[in-house]
């Protein structure tokens, strides 16, 4: 990285400060690596590691944001990076597809993707439209293993605030599967974001302004169902739904939250990501009460992404825009 066609500014994990001409001032700090010009403008080279430490505002920081995007909401938290900095966005490689994915993503944290040999001012003359902020609806959909949840979770890396809406069960000893399965959403989470355990999601979009990721809808919709005595396991003639329906105050009654949901989502002042389940392209669920699941949860599904401004299907890891 060189500064002014004069020095070259190292990366920050080298702790190497350079020599530098007079009226320029280099200094290691928590941060990064902080560079002061002639004029006053401050530019900072930022660790790759997040941290939370107050400090002053810059004009612009670079930010390595592949290997580590959460960089971005850190600097936001602690004042580092403000309205009016500028987000340089470093890191383009094999890691992420292509070019285009990149961009993409710098769109969504408010970056600009730096590409090789591009000149830039400190502070810029000219920058892109900022990040979006809430209010915002964005469904993001896909099947077992797609990767719904790290794309929904890499849209809000940039943000200061976040809380994550968990509605899955705790994991209990006795499944080690699931065990692994909520360390590893753990383990890619930001250690600042503030983690809500609920199910009544209508309420907590009611009263939100931040930003929200909900993951996730269908097991919003399974907890919801259980409690209202609907979700059973038995097969056959008797079967709920195979001849003999589900009682109709049970209905009712999921069916109301479903509707309260709904209203929520479409009302709520929040930057909201939901993840939710594509289900309807699997196998026939063995049991009645896994067909009123499916049902439903395509059904609020189609009335979420109905009042959304984005909805996403994510295959294989890759994403999808629905128009």
């Amino acid at each position: 990285m060189t500064v002014d066609d004069t020095f070259v500014l190292p990366d920050p994990a080298s702790h190497s400060v350079p020599r530098v001409p007079d009226g320029y001032t280099v200094e290691p700090i928590d941060h990064g690596t902080l560079v002061c010009g002639p004029e006053g403008d401050r530019l900072l080279y930022a660790h790759a590691s997040p941290v939370c430490a107050a400090a002053d505002q810059v004009d612009m920081v670079l930010v390595d944001v592949v290997t580590s995007p959460s960089v971005t909401g850190a600097l936001r938290r602690c004042g580092v990076v403000g309205t009016s900095t500028a987000v340089i966005g470093l890191g383009g490689d094999h890691r992420v597809p292509s070019p285009q994915e990149l961009e993409r993503r710098g769109r969504m944290w408010g970056a600009l993707i730096a590409s090789d040999n591009q000149e830039l001012r400190c502070p810029p003359t000219a920058w892109p439209p900022p990040r979006t902020r809430g209010p915002r609806r964005t469904l993001v959909l896909g099947g077992a293993r797609s990767g719904k949840s790290a794309e929904a979770e890499l849209r809000l890396q940039a943000e200061p605030e976040v809380t994550y809406v968990a509605t899955g069960p705790l994991p209990s000893a006795d499944d080690p599967a699931w065990q692994q399965r909520v360390a590893l959403h753990r383990q890619r989470r930001p250690d600042w974001w503030r983690t809500e355990e609920t199910l009544d999601v209508a309420g907590l979009l009611a009263t939100s302004t931040g930003a929200i990721l909900l993951d996730g809808l269908g097991s919003w919709l399974a907890a919801t169902m259980d409690n209202c005595g609907i979700w059973r396991e038995e097969t056959g003639p008797n079967a709920v739904g195979a001849g003999a329906p589900p009682p109709e105050a049970a209905t009712a009654e999921v069916w109301r939250r479903v509707e309260e949901l709904a209203e929520a989502w479409r009302q709520t002042r929040a930057n909201v990501v939901a993840v939710s389940d594509e289900v309807g392209w699997g196998v026939v669920p063995a049991t009645a009460s896994g067909g009123l699941f499916r049902d439903w949860l395509g059904r609020l599904n189609e009335r979420l992404a109905h009042e959304s401004e984005e909805v996403l299907l994510t295959v294989a890891g890759r994403v999808l825009e629905l128009s």
